[in-house]
């Protein structure tokens, strides 16, 4: 028939078939339970992974809100945010002052001499290696310059050896070529900059900028930094300065010197901010939340059949929602109000998710809106219980969630070896009964060639009695 394969010539069986479900069968039972664990497991490392995920960012948010100021309510303004912008730390306190930007903080610039073959122009046309030596502060940096070297390459080396102490290179190309160009982060007056050695990059450079404090006044106070970024004038803020203040007259002649308008920063306290950062630790719990649920909760399908998530029931889950619930049940802080709840912080009945009642939010905070740092700072505030609460489930390595994953990650590797064994052994099975029902069907063969050879014997002899007779 077509599409029929008889392997076996002498038996006229198709015994590549008998072969293979004799192997299907034999594989059958343990293949589908290697099968089954191996996607449960599968399923669970992915689901884990997702959670752990969430809970590090979760974590993460929580750390970051402790240490921004987050639920104090005050904020930083600046009448100028062309000249100098502020932000209000941990620490800060209502007020207001007057800043003036007489000077930038500027960092130290050299630039080398033009090389008129450009970038690729090489620095080092010597069989050795030469130094360049580069000092700031009494530290020196010494970069070896290996021969054939080019003025890309220099760069290049400059930047990834020194980037991270403060050293930047460049290259600037006009029509005369290309030089490097060398920065200094690390600004204010003596951190100059100065290039030696013997390698010919440092032979003819040039200072392009002689690195300056910035220098401003608060309240008519003179200061000076070496960086523009002020954080140890005003407690608990940070300022940034961008630009010189205006002259008080337009154009002033007097460049040395001359009168500058006065700017504002203040600390006030804002309803608008501290609602702001209540909203955000609401909408990373919801995150994490959510993500809980996608791995953990019961839902419908078309049919309205009840599907399973792959976590759903997981005691692991139940135990870590727990322990984040209790901290929302449990009071802090030393103000009248001593819960989110108080001040219209809801929980949907169905999910779980947190959402601000503006109502009754705005109610409780227009005389209670000091208790909201209150609720979450501190040794004993909000943030720092959760964080106390999930640091069983969220250590990296012996948590215990990374335990589970270690533990799944351990279970498929188990499988797979299982899989390997499963393999061969059937793979040595298959080649045994190949090889008993080849020799059957040689044997077949066999045992038929001899009746054909009787058959054909007597047929001779039964043919030579008929023609005597």
């Amino acid at each position: 028939m077509a599409g029929t394969t008889i392997t076996g010539v002498g038996s006229g069986f198709d015994t590549q078939a008998i072969v293979k479900s004799l192997v299907d069968a034999e594989r059958a039972p343990k293949q589908a339970q290697i099968n089954t664990q191996s996607q449960k497991a599968t399923t669970q490392l992915s689901s884990i992974g997702k959670i752990q995920a969430a809970l590090d960012a979760f974590r993460g948010a929580l750390t970051s809100m402790g240490t921004d100021n987050s639920f104090s309510g005050l904020t930083g303004t600046s009448s100028d945010e062309k000249v100098a912008t502020m932000t209000a730390n941990q620490g800060a306190a209502n007020g207001s002052f007057a800043l003036i930007v007489n000077q930038l903080a500027k960092p130290s610039k050299l630039s080398t001499t033009s090389y008129a073959g450009g970038q690729s122009t090489v620095v080092n046309a010597t069989n050795k290696a030469t130094t360049l030596t580069i000092s700031q502060s009494g530290k020196n940096f010494d970069l070896s310059v290996p021969a054939g070297s080019t003025l890309q390459q220099v760069r290049d080396s400059i930047n990834s050896q020194f980037g991270t102490a403060g050293l930047s290179a460049n290259i600037l190309t006009d029509s005369n070529g290309s030089r490097l160009i060398l920065t200094s982060t690390n600004g204010g007056v003596g951190s100059d900059l100065t290039m030696s050695g013997n390698s010919g990059i440092d032979t003819g450079y040039k200072v392009v900028d002689v690195p300056q404090n910035a220098k401003y006044t608060i309240d008519n106070i003179p200061a000076e930094s070496k960086t523009n970024n002020i954080t140890d004038a005003v407690s608990g803020v940070s300022i940034k300065l961008l630009s010189l203040s205006p002259t008080v007259t337009p154009n002033d002649p007097n460049t040395d010197n001359p009168p500058r308008t006065a700017m504002t920063i203040s600390v006030t306290t804002s309803t608008t901010a501290l609602k702001s950062g209540v909203k955000g630790f609401v909408d990373t719990y919801n995150a994490l939340l959510k993500a809980m649920n996608a791995e953990t909760k019961v839902t419908k399908d078309a049919a309205g059949n009840s599907i399973a998530a792959t976590l759903t029931g997981d005691s692991t889950m139940r135990t870590l929602q727990a322990a984040i619930r209790n901290e929302f049940n449990s009071l802090s802080g030393n103000g009248t109000l001593k819960s989110l709840a108080q001040f219209g912080v809801t929980t949907d009945q169905n999910t779980g998710a947190l959402s601000i009642d503006s109502k009754q939010w705005d109610k409780a905070v227009l005389t209670n809106a000091a208790d909201i740092n209150s609720i979450f700072s501190g040794k004993t505030g909000l943030l720092a219980r959760l964080t106390a609460a999930t640091d069983a489930y969220a250590k990296p390595t012996t948590g215990i969630l990374a335990t589970r994953t270690t533990s799944l990650a351990d279970s498929l590797k188990d499988l797979t070896a299982q899989q390997t064994d499963l393999d061969e052994r059937l793979t040595t099975m298959q080649d045994a009964l190949t090889r008993k029902y080849t020799a059957m069907d040689t044997l077949v063969a066999q045992l038929r060639q001899q009746s054909n050879s009787i058959l054909g014997t007597l047929n001779a002899i039964s043919n030579s009695k008929s023609n005597s007779n």
